[in-house]
């Protein structure tokens, strides 16, 4: 007798995400509480943006490997339970599939092995690889996401922008095997130290990791859900930079904002009049500020938008262009393997 792909008595996929919210708070404090441990460990001095303060000035064999196993363990088995999912071909349901329970428990697990890891050994990767590959896995899952989404709410103001549908439907059917790589590599990426920058993260990569555990439900289509996630992103940038005290936290603020405003507010099906009332109220935050910050200042405000939007259009068309390169390609390499 085959396996059920769920079970209609179990745990609603609602009631997992309320859990799964409660838990990435919690054990955030958890992570607060434990950090006063690890403030003897001696570290080099920063030595600007490119270096990445919180790793050990000699790293050995044993530190590496306490990091990298678990990692690819975590990163391994998560996409495996995708593939999995996939390959039953489930519909999207109200209770909970047996593979996302899998995932909710492996999650859970390497989380708080990464805990007692950190406590034990302390470096992450960053000990081996860029923090700009840290920063980049989490824009490209921000850039992904715009693209995919591009069908049902367009890309600027409610209009499609000319996003290939090719490209929207390769980022569709794949985009859980590169959403899993750039939350768990984040994650391990980083010791789980409790400075204010490192708790908000981790609060943002628990709750992207709760949202990758519950594929396959609807609760993994709650719209107001998905679109809180990607305005999080603002929150976590614009209260990291203003703990940096370098004066940049509105170019994250009304950078991300303006997304929304531009994007992600016309996936919520919002009347008209809600629409207006939330760009005129971003318009007098912006005049707001920069009346005192300069109006010189005001390019801030596009950079991030620009950014993104830019990667978006170089994303979508060298993945049409590689599913088309691919569909030429396949007839000719299937006759000659026959």
């Amino acid at each position: 007798m085959e396996k059920p792909l769920s079970d209609p008595s179990g745990p609603s996929a609602n009631r997992a995400l309320l859990g799964g919210i409660a838990f990435s708070f919690l054990f955030t404090a958890l992570i607060w509480l434990l950090g006063p441990r690890l403030d003897g460990v001696r570290l080099l001095p920063d030595q600007g943006a490119a270096w990445y303060y919180w790793k050990l000035p000699e790293a050995t064999v044993w530190t590496r490997l306490s990091a990298w196993l678990p990692y690819l363990l975590h990163q391994v088995i998560i996409w495996w339970l995708i593939y999995r999912a996939q390959m039953q071909r489930p519909g999207y349901t109200g209770g909970l599939h047996w593979f996302n329970v899998w995932a909710l428990g492996v999650n859970a697990a390497f989380i708080l092995l990464h805990l007692i890891q950190t406590h034990v050994f302390y470096d992450g990767l960053a000990q081996d690889v860029s923090v700009f590959s840290s920063q980049g896995s989490v824009i490209l899952l921000l850039v992904m996401v715009i693209l995919m989404e591009s069908r049902r709410r367009g890309l600027l103001f409610g209009r499609s922008a000319g996003v290939p549908d090719s490209a929207i439907g390769v980022v569709k059917r794949y985009h859980g095997y590169v959403f899993a790589w750039a939350t768990i590599y984040t994650f391990w990426f980083h010791p789980t130290v409790s400075t204010p920058g490192h708790l908000i993260g981790f609060i943002y990569m628990f709750l992207l990791l709760v949202q990758g555990s519950l594929f396959f439900t609807r609760a993994h289509l709650n719209r107001a859900w998905t679109t809180s996630l990607e305005v999080a992103v603002l929150v976590h940038g614009a209260l990291v930079a203003y703990g940096q005290g370098k004066g940049l936290w509105p170019m994250f603020a009304f950078g991300f904002g303006a997304i929304f405003i531009a994007t992600q507010m016309y996936g919520l099906g919002w009347p008209r009049w809600a629409r207006w009332t939330a760009i005129a109220a971003f318009v007098a935050l912006v005049t707001l500020v920069y009346s005192g910050r300069g109006w010189g200042k005001l390019n801030e405000v596009i950079r991030i938008p620009v950014i993104e939007y830019v990667l978006v259009f170089i994303l979508a068309w060298l993945i049409a262009g590689g599913h088309w390169l691919w569909r030429r390609l396949r007839p000719a390499g299937a006759a000659s393997a026959a």
